[in-house]
């Protein structure tokens, strides 16, 4: 199985903002020049999170973005399923003649709850415990 960009950056910027310190603020132009995308795409990204609860943005002089949740509660498995479609192929009678006898869509099936249940043995903390390697990438302008 193959997630969107934008999930990807989505979980990019949730490890960068659970490499900052408790409580520090950052903002959206500074996470989209560490992955050189487009702020315009990180604003969409970071509403997207916000929405979902899984970052806080604060407004005014001194606001930012942050984690909302702890990184150990961050459930990459529940990132993915807020973000992606999710539909492998499109198995509905209108688009394909053959779904009413076709076996694969179980198969399918199988295949992306089982990407899914790997997903959803890592939390956000585990991807930077013990990792300076990570952490030294994610300081470099």
């Amino acid at each position: 199985m193959q997630i969107t960009s934008f999930t990807d950056y989505a979980i990019r910027t949730l490890i960068y903002l659970a490499a900052l310190k408790k409580g520090e603020l950052t903002n959206i132009t500074q996470v989209s020049e560490v992955f050189d995308i487009s702020r315009n795409h990180m604003v969409k990204i970071v509403n997207k999170l916000g929405q979902k609860g899984f970052i806080e943005t604060i407004r005014g002089k001194n606001g930012g973005i942050r984690l909302k949740q702890t990184a150990s509660q961050i459930n990459i498995g529940s990132v993915v399923r807020e973000l992606e479609p999710l539909q492998v192929i499109n198995c509905s009678p209108e688009f394909c003649h053959i779904t009413p006898a076709c076996r694969l869509k179980s198969y399918l099936h199988n295949a992306k709850e089982a990407f899914l249940a790997e997903l959803d043995k890592c939390h956000l903390d585990e991807l930077l415990d013990e990792n300076s390697d990570l952490l030294i990438l994610l300081s470099k302008p």
